[in-house]
């Protein structure tokens, strides 16, 4: 740097006091030299620079580098792992976990901003081991704080116990506060909860009580100016549309309103240019999108508006459900069929998603493109398929269960483990993970009902039996095996919500479809687990348990197609039971060239030509023959029963 560029440096304002005359004796200088000419002031001018020239030099160079090596000293990440820990105690160090998502936007701003800031790098790199985690990329670290969103920060002590735990972005200045307090005194703070004992009891499904306050949660949260559930984030909270989707095809109209109003204000999260649907809308409003896109939320609402569009037949759902299947049709696919994970909702720290989303394809092309996080993890592909064969029975388009059962084959060909199992990207740090073989088994069945073939029903059993043998806890199911070596809290069996209902309703499943009872016994498992959640701080979120508590009480709507497969009578009949709008269903196809069913708990008569069979309380139905008359005489025998 010359002479000049030391005048511009902000340092200068802090040189010496000893310099300062000096430096403004020399700027007098300089002015006089360029507009008056003197050489007198030439003459005067180099005397000072002679004088204090190693004064001035000292000072700007030490107060440069001193503000250069502040600006090159970064943190130094490490990865996950059981050995930091021991790490930290031969360091005898601290540990703060830094867990984020490629496609979050206040992780990318807490990176730049928090991150780099001097005090808090000078902070961690003399008192803590920094670690970073890709939360998609490991389900165990992120199930266990899923709950804090993210990004999430934790601190630990070296034995594993935690200290602090907190949600979002945190400023620099109180980050460096808050990592200060930790060194002074690092006993658990505030944000640290004890985990309570999961003790089980008998029961395995809900009483009457507990339905009854349940369902008053679920309808005291609905924000009725507005729509959705939550009054701050405005997203389509899967388990209570499909909880209200299930009780208005029942009858209850106060919930098909509820139903109805969150899938339509939501529309508005939907990419008008390119589909798919926004993470979230913030402000409490549903025009403020957050404008990452997240396989799960594809899946889910991609499943949602197929059946909202079944059971309204209102063309607008199924438009939204198109946009999404767009979406990962076009942005989300590998090229070897395949699904990517997530998109960003920013190009750069320079352009967000304000800027580039309200723009036209061409113009966002223009920019550049949000990062896709191109992982193909096992899980996310299962969501996808499942959400994909939805809207393949709404609408029987075989291009998009073509599109389906192409990404299962990736999957089983690139990520599957024997035994029935999976794991879940390329390279797992840990695993296998429950949710991914999860995912997959329930896949695989969705994959069964809309084809009939059984091939993918067995590949659903085998990945079920592989749940059951390495999951199984004393209570539930477990999401992942405890690695050798951990630490505190990671000694402790993680137990989530969602993976054990999915599996009381898909083992369920699979005991109406395949006739073993023991599923019964994999379901009333997790449902121990789940009945133990019923207490003030969880009621408002067991939509998804009660769901699978009223699933094990009663037996599916069942739909039995009778006929060659090479028939196009049975097919169209067997697509016609696809669009039966309910989401708790049993949907066979029996050709009798393929031996006896899998469930033959029913005796189907030998006909000259294809029928369906719609069989409740172990009676069926006369034959029926045109597929128009399916639904109506379905809901005749079905609805009457209940």
């Amino acid at each position: 740097m010359n002479f000049i560029g030391y005048f511009r440096q902000e340092t200068l304002v802090t040189a010496t006091k000893q310099t300062i005359p000096c430096i403004h004796e020399a700027l007098a200088c300089v002015y006089h030299l360029f507009i008056e000419r003197k050489r007198t002031m030439l003459r005067r001018l180099n005397h000072i620079f002679k004088a204090n020239f190693a004064l001035i030099f000292v000072s700007f160079l030490l107060q440069v580098n001193a503000i250069q090596a502040a600006e090159n000293e970064k943190i130094t990440w490490h990865a996950w792992s059981e050995e930091i820990f021991e790490q930290a105690k031969r360091e005898d160090k601290l540990l703060i976990l830094d867990l984020e998502a490629v496609w979050c936007h206040w992780c990318h701003v807490m990176e730049e901003k928090t991150y780099h800031d001097p005090a808090v790098v000078k902070l961690i790199n003399q008192k803590y081991i920094a670690i970073r985690v890709d939360q998609d990329a490991n389900p165990d670290i992120s199930i266990r704080y899923e709950d804090y969103g993210w990004p999430a920060t934790v601190i630990f002590k070296a034995d594993g116990s935690e200290l602090v735990k907190r949600r979002g972005y945190i400023p620099p200045e109180r980050m460096a506060s808050l990592l200060q307090a930790v060194i002074d005194d690092p006993t658990p703070g505030p944000s640290v909860v004890a985990i309570k004992e999961i003790v089980a009891g008998s029961n395995r499904e809900f009483s009457p009580i507990q339905r009854e306050k349940i369902i008053n949660t679920v309808n005291r949260g609905y924000d009725a100016p507005v729509g959705g559930w939550g009054t701050t984030h405005k997203f389509i909270l899967a388990p209570n549309v499909e909880f209200a989707l299930i009780k208005a095809r029942q009858g209850d109209k106060a919930f098909e309103k509820k139903a109805r109003e969150t899938l339509d204000k939501a529309i508005a999260l939907i990419d008008p240019v390119w589909g798919g649907i926004y993470q979230y809308s913030d402000r409490g409003r549903w025009d403020s999108p957050h404008f990452e896109k997240i396989m799960s939320f594809q899946a889910d609402d991609l499943q949602l508006y197929s059946l909202a569009y079944l059971q309204f037949n209102e063309p607008r759902y199924l438009k939204a459900a198109r946009d999404i299947e767009r979406y990962l049709s076009t942005f989300l696919s590998s090229p070897d069929g395949a699904f990517y994970t997530s998109q960003d909702a920013d190009v750069s720290d320079k352009i967000d998603g304000h800027a580039f989303y309200p723009l036209d394809d061409k113009g966002r092309r223009a920019l550049g493109m949000p990062r896709i996080d191109k992982n193909s993890y096992a899980r996310e592909n299962g969501w996808a398929i499942r959400g994909l064969t939805a809207l393949y029975d709404a609408t029987g388009d075989k291009l998009v269960l073509n599109r389906a059962i192409k990404a299962a084959n990736w999957i089983e060909a690139n990520r599957s483990i024997s035994g029935g199992g999976f794991k879940h990207g390329e390279k797992d740090r840990a695993g296998p993970y429950l949710g991914d073989t999860l995912a997959m088994a329930e896949a695989y069945l969705s994959l069964y009902i809309s084809t009939g073939d059984r091939a993918w029903l067995e590949k659903s059993r085998a990945s079920m039996a592989f749940i059951e043998k390495n999951f199984q806890s004393t209570i539930g199911f477990a999401a992942a095996a405890i690695p050798k070596n951990s630490k505190g809290v990671f000694q402790q069996p993680l137990l989530q919500m969602e993976a054990n209902v999915s599996i009381a309703r898909l083992a369920n499943k699979l005991l109406h479809y395949t006739g073993s009872q023991d599923y019964k016994k994999t379901a009333s498992h997790a449902m121990q687990y789940l009945i133990t959640l019923d207490n003030p701080d969880n009621v408002r979120y067991l939509v998804g348990p009660l769901m699978a508590a009223d699933e094990l009480a009663a037996d599916p709507a069942h739909i039995t197609i009778v006929g060659s497969k090479s028939d196009a009578a049975a097919q169209a009949l067997y697509q016609k039971a696809l669009q039966y709008p309910v989401v708790y269903r049993r949907i066979e196809w029996w050709d009798k060239a393929e031996g006896k069913m899998p469930n033959p708990d029913v005796q189907y008569p030998t006909l000259a030509k294809a029928a369906a069979f719609i069989c409740v309380n172990h009676a069926c139905s006369t034959p029926i023959t045109a597929p128009e008359k399916l639904h109506a005489k379905a809901d005749n025998l079905i609805f009457s029963t209940q």
